[in-house]
Formats: structure tokens, C-alpha cells, sequence
């Protein structure tokens, strides 16, 4: 039933219903014609608004930290009216005022979308009031907790939409955002909890009745959506962003796993969790942020597990082995240093590669354990090398990215020097370009004030530019191994290399080259100036006992 055309005595019994309900306010939105009619209760929109949601906000009646989350609100049902919108009706909890001389408290408001017989939205009933102190305090104990749902109902609701929906396909969408952790580090723990009140309230908006979701942990969210085909979920997933993005300002980046109920007899939680591993396996792609699941990632999970499982005791029972890369003069043939290598020993397993356990760490932070083992070990060797009487080579160790938010890493190496009373030039450190190049050089400027030699390590990977160099604090740029061999093929691509090592010389940039494993290769760089290098040509990374005898020939 229309209630725009309804005759005036219909109108009328509309409004004898609400004008003796003083606390709430109702009206009739009529969005067709750009009017607002006063239907009864509090008179808060003034006489001749054509837009009430735009007049609550204009007229500074929503409480400034709800305006976010009422602009969610107000984009849906805008773009809903032209689009025909999914709710029979759209509620809101929102903390506002009835007039400018009020204090801002929450209000329930209740929007019933009113059709035509071809289905147009053509008005919108509204109807305001303020929330019992019953109902706020339940608010309040709802916010306390982590989860807006209990788990179990959330399940029950879940299992619910299964059950009725037989014939459709369902997916569970888990979402995140990616390194929340900067959030409360950048912006301070206080935004990051209005973040997560943004997030949740602005779901309420975004999904219908069909659409269970629940806030799981801290900044994990979960909605269960039937669809027909998987442009419809990643249509869907692009308006929870749109809807969700530049809160306040801030800067973040949504995480998306994607799992399709393909057993039904199987509990609602399974499903989650294969939504959890498709996101968590797609965690630091900076080009993809969304993953549907595949059987292939639990594989990958268990893969992890197995290193997780084992790499406490390999910390104990000393597996971590340093291997070490000779650093080869090209013009003289003779070592002029090496890298320090981490290889795992396992006494069943034998070396494992650190293709299959590296990246694994740097995930879950052991990285920075397995760096300090490395570090020690390559002070230690200095140290028996002078012991011994040689004349030690620099030895460069790896610096993981997850030690650049702080001064810790200086604090340990400097502490290693002294422990091992090695002369601090012989102890390099190797850090990879990244995108955050400004974050970087201060890190390195601060190692460089503490006496370290500073290296670029995979330089030309992606992320660096020539532009960079004429304020880089590096000592050293070591091109990265796959900028030679892809550059070596042409002769634009040779010509870029030679100019690139002539401009490194010209400003005192020293510069070693990774991954040379042809004659050729060493020739070419000899030539452009490149006198260093390291690569399978020269030598392989070996036991420290298989390049003592190399290096004492």
C-alpha cells in the first residue's frame, strides 16, 4: 500500500497515532517530490526542509563522532532510492540532539521504505526517538564486550540462513585491517577503538536482515551472504569498503577472505575459519585484498604449523646454522668479504630451505630471533679470525624490516660488538629497499651515527629510483640479482646498468652486485665500473668451515 496516495482520513489517523508521542518525532520523507510532511510527536525538522537527513546534519543535531557512520546511513538510503534498495526498512542508533539547545544522546531511528506498485521507493517514514535508560545501559554492556553478538546466536543465525536458503550459494566474508596495529600506534588507542565503533555500526547499515555479521576479534569482522556468482560477493565486498574507507582521515587497507559453504552438514564455525585462511593467506600482498579459499591454503597452513611446531626447539638445539657467501673482488679474484646466510639443520629433516621457513617467520615475528642468532654467530667468527691471526673480511648480516619502528636493533648490535670486541667496520648491515623510503633512511641514519656500514640490499627490485640516490644514507647498493639478468638481455637494458653503476661512482656510492652467474655477467660489470659481486659463479653460500678453507688458500 502506497501511503503517498492514501486519502487524507488514512493521513489523518497516521497522525492522531503520533501526535500525542511527545518523546518521539515522526515524519514522511517524500523523496519523489523532495518534501518532508509532519506526521506528529517532536517537530524537529523545520517547516520547507526538502531533506531531513541532510538537515539533521547541517544543523549540527548528530553528535560530531556519530557523523561518519550517519553518512554511511545516509549514502545507503540515497543511492538506495536510486538503485532500489535491498531493507524493507533501515534502523539506526545514533547519538543526536531534538534541538541545538540539547545535550547529544542516542536515539533509535527507524526508516520504512514506502513502494509504488513497480517496486520504487517513492517516500520514507521516519520515526526518531530516544533511547529508556534501559536501553542505553544495554548498549553499554553490549560495547563492552569484544563480539556485538553472542558466538552462539551468531551460529544459530548463520545455520538459520542455510536452512532456509537450500537452493542458493553462501559465502562467508571475514574481513581485517591490515597492520591494525599502526592504527593505535599512529593515531592512538582512542581512534583505533572509535575505528572499530565505526566499522560495526556502519554493518548494521550495510547488511540486510539476509546478511548476518559479527565482530569476531579486535578488528575481524564476519557477514554470511547468499549470492549467485562471485561478482556478486566482490560487488558486495567493494561497498563494505567504499562504505567503511577514510574514516576520519586515516589511512588503512581492508583484508578479505572469501569461503564457500560447499557441505552443509558441516558446522557454521568450518567455514569461518576457511574465510580466515583465505585473508591471513593473502596478509602483506600489496596487490591483492581479496582471496577466496582454495583447498591448496590449508595445505600452506599445515606446512606452517609443522615450522611453528619445530622452531622453538631448533633455537635450542643450536639448528640454525650460519652459511656465508663470498664477496669477490672481480678485478683481483680474491674475497672481499661475505653474507651471512641463516640454514636450518634439522636432525630429521635435514636442511630445510629458507624459501619454506623465512617467510613463515617474518609473519609471526620470529624473524627477529633467527636475525640475533645470525648476528651473533657472524661476530663470533670475526672474532675467531682474529684470534686466529687472519685478516678478517667484513661479514654483512641481514636487518628485517620488523626491527625498523624502533632503536632496539642498534642497542643489540652495538652490545655484540663490544661482547665480541670486534672493530664495528667489519660488522655490516644489509637492510631492503622498500616503498616506505623515508621510514628507512632514518633508520639508517641512525645506524650510520653508531659507527655501522650501511647496504642496500636488492636494489632494483621495485621500490628504489634513480631519484632516490641523491639523498640515500646508504654506504653500499647491492644490485639486486634479477635487475641484472632481466637488464643484461638488450642493449637499452645494459646501457641502464652501466649509467646506474657510473652515477653510483660519481656520487661515492660503492656498489656490489648479487646473483652474477656468468663470466660474461662479471666481465660486463668489470667494465661499467662494478669491481664487487657475489653470485653462484664465484661460489654458492657454504658452511663457515667450507669458506674458512676458500679463504685461506
Amino acid at each position: 500500500m502506497d501511503i503517498v496516495n492514501e486519502s487524507e482520513k488514512y493521513m489523518d489517523t497516521i497522525k492522531n497515532i503520533f501526535k500525542n508521542d511527545v518523546e518521539t518525532a515522526h515524519f514522511l520523507w517524500k523523496c519523489s517530490e523532495n518534501t518532508v510532511v509532519y506526521m506528529g510527536g517532536r517537530h524537529i525538522i523545520a517547516d520547507g526542509a526538502a531533506h531531513p537527513y541532510e538537515y539533521l546534519r547541517e544543523h549540527g543535531l548528530i553528535d560530531p563522532q556519530f557523523v561518519p557512520v550517519f553518512d554511511v546511513f545516509r549514502t545507503s538510503v540515497e543511492e538506495g532510492i536510486l538503485t532500489g534498495i535491498k531493507h524493507g526498512e533501515l534502523p539506526l542508533d545514533v547519538k543526536m540532539r531534538f534541538d541545538e539547545s540539547e545535550e547529544f544522546r542516542f536515539c533509535h531511528m527507524y526508516n520504512l521504505f514506502l513502494r509504488d506498485d513497480d517496486e520504487r521507493i517513492t517516500a520514507v517514514l521516519v520515526n526518531i526517538r530516544p533511547f529508556t535508560q534501559k536501553e542505553e545501559f544495554d548498549r553499554k554492556i553490549v560495547d563492552s564486550f569484544s563480539s556485538d553478538k553472542d558466538p552462539s546466536i551468531y551460529s544459530k543465525m548463520i545455520a538459520e540462513l542455510i536452512k532456509k536458503n537450500p537452493d542458493k550459494r553462501i559465502a562467508f566474508i571475514q574481513f581485517d585491517v591490515e597492520r591494525f596495529k599502526l592504527i593505535n600506534q599512529t593515531y592512538g588507542n582512542d581512534a583505533g577503538d572509535e575505528l572499530i565503533r565505526f566499522f560495526n555500526d556502519s554493518m548494521h547499515i550495510i547488511c540486510t536482515s539476509e546478511q548476518p555479521f559479527c565482530r569476531l576479534t579486535a578488528d575481524v569482522f564476519m557477514v554470511v551472504t547468499c549470492f549467485d556468482d562471485r561478482q556478486e560477493i566482490i560487488d558486495f565486498i567493494h561497498l563494505i569498503e567504499s562504505r567503511l574507507s577514510g574514516f576520519n582521515g586515516m589511512d588503512y587497507r581492508f583484508i578479505f577472505g572469501v569461503s564457500e559453504v560447499t557441505d552443509r552438514s558441516k558446522h557454521t564455525r568450518y567455514y569461518g575459519d576457511l574465510a580466515s585462511v583465505a585473508r591471513q593467506s593473502i596478509k602483506g600482498n600489496a596487490l591483492q585484498n581479496i582471496c577466496f579459499y582454495e583447498d591448496y591454503m590449508m595445505t600452506n597452513i599445515r606446512h606452517k604449523q609443522i615450522i611453528e611446531e619445530d622452531m622453538h626447539n631448533a633455537v635450542l638445539n643450536d639448528e640454525f646454522e650460519m652459511f656465508l657467501q663470498p664477496k669477490y673482488c672481480i678485478s683481483t679474484g680474491k674475497i672481499i668479504g661475505a653474507e651471512a646466510l641463516a640454514r636450518w639443520i634439522h636432525p630429521k629433516k635435514g636442511l630445510i630451505s629458507p624459501a619454506d621457513f623465512v617467510p613463515v617467520f617474518e609473519k609471526n615475528g620470529f624473524i627477529i630471533k633467527l636475525d640475533r642468532i645470525i648476528w651473533e654467530k657472524a661476530c663470533r667468527k670475526i672474532r675467531e679470525w682474529i684470534d686466529k691471526g687472519l685478516k678478517p673480511v667484513p661479514i654483512s648480516v641481514n636487518v628485517s624490516r620488523e626491527y625498523l619502528n624502533g632503536d632496539e636493533s642498534i642497542q643489540v648490535l652495538k652490545e655484540l660488538v663490544k661482547k665480541y670486541d670486534i672493530p664495528i667496520e667489519l660488522l655490516e648491515l644489509e637492510i631492503t629497499e622498500s616503498v616506505d623510503a623515508q621510514g628507512v633512511e632514518s633508520v639508517v641514519k641512525k645506524f650510520k651515527e653508531n659507527g655501522f656500514t650501511m647496504l642496500m640490499d636488492d636494489f632494483g627490485s621495485g621500490y628504489s629510483s634513480l631519484n632516490m640516490l641523491k639523498t640515500t644514507q646508504f654506504d653500499v647498493l647491492k644490485i639486486d640479482r634479477a635487475f641484472l639478468s632481466e637488464f643484461m638481455e638488450s642493449d637499452r637494458g645494459r646501457k641502464i646498468i652501466s649509467h646506474t653503476i657510473s652515477m653510483s661512482n660519481d656520487i661515492g656510492l660503492d656498489i656490489i652486485a648479487e646473483g652474477v652467474e656468468t663470466k660474461d655477467q662479471a666481465e660486463f660489470l668489470y667494465s661499467c665500473g662494478c669491481d664487487a659481486a657475489q653470485g653462484f659463479y664465484y661460489s654458492k653460500p657454504v658452511p663457515c668451515e667450507m669458506f674458512d678453507n676458500i679463504f685461506t688458500k
